[in-house]
């Protein structure tokens, strides 16, 4: 009875915003309306204080001024896209700019909204929390998605090992233009040849399954595969992965 208690009592997660503005009272103003909503408020002054707070939390979403002194929106959204950690966050940009030229160059940049001021405080909420939803709905079908066929990626994993192993080598004597990886892509080469599916490989790695999905798709450009399967062909063909 008490674990059940316990259960029904349990708060719901607080989704963290990390909210970036120079100017005072906005950032006073929106986090008082945000709060309310039940959201876990962060600010920071500008954009070089958003960027260090950013990776200190690790928010859910940011919520940034464009035009701000030491790093505009622009920067701080290019170094968060640019981040292993950070580049699957939603960013919304909340500014004074609101000519449809300045909305276009916002979301060609990869901001996921754009609110001009002044604004609705009911918007301003609704908007956050559509965006909140959105990635949360892409994470579910990303988790969903990850663990499917498992035992069949595993047996063909099995397959492709064993079938290597007795024409090893022929194999060696292949001329294969290696590509270059980063070490994030070549952990997450290990573990998707180790069985791992995109949830887990996001549990191993402490990142996000978006994140997960965007390292995938670089190996498969890289290296010239458009499956798992094929992927992890190639990674023991060329003795990428143990």
């Amino acid at each position: 009875m008490a674990l059940s208690e316990n259960l029904q009592t349990e708060a719901p997660q607080q989704h963290r915003i990390l909210l970036v503005d120079d100017e005072p009272g906005i950032r006073n103003a929106v986090k008082a309306y945000l709060e309310d909503e039940g959201f876990d408020i962060t600010t920071a002054t500008d954009g070089e204080d958003g960027w260090q707070k950013a990776q200190q939390i690790v928010p859910d979403v940011v919520l940034s001024d464009v035009m701000m002194p030491r790093c505009d929106g622009y920067e701080l959204l290019k170094r968060l896209r640019d981040n292993e950690r950070l580049a699957g966050t939603p960013v919304i940009f909340l500014t004074a700019k609101g000519m449809t030229i300045d909305r276009t160059q916002g979301y060609q940049a990869g901001v996921d909204d754009y609110i001009p001021k002044p604004f609705d405080p009911d918007e301003l909420v609704a908007r956050v929390k559509n965006v909140v939803a959105r990635q949360e709905r892409l994470l579910r079908e990303a988790a969903r998605f990850a663990d499917t066929d498992v035992g069949q990626m595993a047996k063909q994993i099995t397959e492709i090992r064993s079938m290597l192993t007795h024409a090893d080598n022929n194999l060696a004597k292949r001329d294969t233009v290696i590509p270059n990886f980063t070490p994030r892509e070549e952990s997450v080469l290990q573990l998707v040849a180790e069985g791992l599916m995109n949830k887990e490989i996001a549990r191993q790695l402490e990142t996000s399954i978006r994140n997960v999905e965007k390292y995938v798709s670089r190996l498969f450009i890289k290296t010239g595969t458009s499956s798992r399967t094929e992927l992890v062909r190639y990674a023991l063909e060329n003795h990428l992965v143990k």
